[in-house]
């Protein structure tokens, strides 16, 4: 199949680009990318009669990819053009990666500007606290800007001066996108129909986590839009259940967390909620904490001898200290401590909830602690403290 050539991508000293070369690992490019050179391509043949294949485009950083086109399709008498791309996310495991992204570009009277559709694939906007109005087609802002100056060049070329416009019904869809989405976090941030098309810079870095992340803060925006006052970080689906459980939240209150801690506690420290809980697996939880927010396993470990000093302070003694330190991992630990009474779980929960408070730096949230056992059974609790209350508490038992 077609994809995107990376021609003049350009060398940096650092940042994402010096870690991409670290790692060997190819680069792709965003759906937002994608649209652009579809679009700029379908325009050009609207205009000139001819496709350029491959077309190129200039992204925000001043790369100049080139993008091979996967389809076209040019109508009768020119009243629509047709380009697709295939996205190509380089060794990012991106659900989009191979998905064939078109745009339809028709003419509209002077004056129009661009005007955005979604068509079959690409969701439409249904809830507040998001970049784009509630009934727009999910085309983030950077896409959009890109696609309204790639096309007002494309009608300067064509003898529209140097201060043309383009006056033109950009359609943009995504074969099989809504199923896809459904593997994304459009159904719960009220992006309904398909993908949203996304991009910042143009490029996807594999592993990078800024999808992500990116999609953690959309969560909270939607959740204060909606007037949430609590708000629940969940590490996956099993926490997820846990904490509806617990708390009755409504979906758009649910933040998928997964193993990015950090980005939960930094994002809402900017952005303040009255409530937050932390739910998870009792594994991911003691390393949050133990002080580490980014809890994947690839990134950081279960530390066994913290969770013995930890057994100590809630009266084990040194032979069961010891077997914590030397257990085969956390849920071995916080069985080894159930059996002797000794309340583990709690005691994890209770730490890691002060150190989400020290993350949000006197930030005028609440915090609470749920951890889980694999089977979803609640195995430790600590209660809401916020930055105003200094007295010692204890975890709820």
């Amino acid at each position: 199949m077609a994809e995107a050539q990376p021609q003049g991508t350009g060398k940096a000293a650092g940042g994402r680009s010096a870690q991409l070369a670290h790692t060997g690992l190819r680069h792709g490019w965003t759906t937002g990318a994608c649209a652009t050179a579809a679009s700029t391509a379908a325009y050009t043949a609207l205009l000139g009669g001819e496709f350029p294949d491959p077309v190129t485009i200039t992204l925000p950083k001043g790369q100049t990819p080139s993008f091979a086109l996967a389809v076209e399709e040019l109508a009768p008498g020119r009243t629509a053009a047709m380009a697709g791309v295939v996205k190509d996310a380089g060794d990012d495991p991106d659900v989009t990666h191979g998905a064939l992204v078109r745009a339809t570009v028709r003419a509209l009277p002077a004056g129009s500007g661009v005007v955005f559709k979604a068509g079959p694939g690409v969701g439409t906007v249904t809830r507040p606290g998001l970049p784009l109005d509630v009934g727009e087609p999910a085309v983030n802002p950077v896409p959009r800007q890109m696609m309204r100056e790639h096309l007002a060049e494309v009608a300067r070329r064509h003898g529209g001066g140097t201060a043309a416009t383009a006056d033109v019904e950009v359609e943009i869809s995504v074969d099989h996108g809504e199923e896809i989405a459904r593997s994304t976090w459009n159904p719960r941030l009220g992006i309904l129909g398909g993908l949203s098309i996304l991009g910042t810079t143009g490029i996807v870095v594999p592993y990078s986590c800024s999808a992500w992340i990116d999609s953690i803060r959309r969560g909270v925006d939607v959740a204060r839009a909606a007037g949430r006052r609590h708000v629940a970080g969940c590490t996956g689906s099993t926490s997820e259940k846990a904490a509806v459980a617990l708390h009755h939240l409504p979906e758009d209150a649910l933040l998928d967390m997964g193993d990015f801690a950090g980005a939960v506690l930094k994002y809402i420290r900017r952005h303040p909620v009255e409530r937050l809980t932390i739910c998870g697996g009792f594994a991911k939880l003691s390393k949050l904490a133990a002080g580490h927010l980014d809890l994947h396993s690839a990134r950081s470990q279960v530390d066994k001898g913290f969770l013995a000093e930890l057994a100590r302070r809630g009266g084990a003694d040194e032979a069961l200290a010891a077997a914590v330190a030397e257990a085969n991992t956390g849920l071995a630990a916080l069985q080894l401590c159930a059996a002797a009474g000794v309340p583990l779980g709690d005691l994890v929960a209770a730490t890691a909830r002060d150190e989400s408070l020290a993350v949000l730096r006197g930030a005028p949230v609440a915090v609470d602690v749920i951890c889980i056992d694999r089977a979803g059974m609640v195995v430790g609790r600590a209660e809401p403290r916020g930055p105003g209350d200094t007295g010692q508490g204890s975890p709820l038992r």
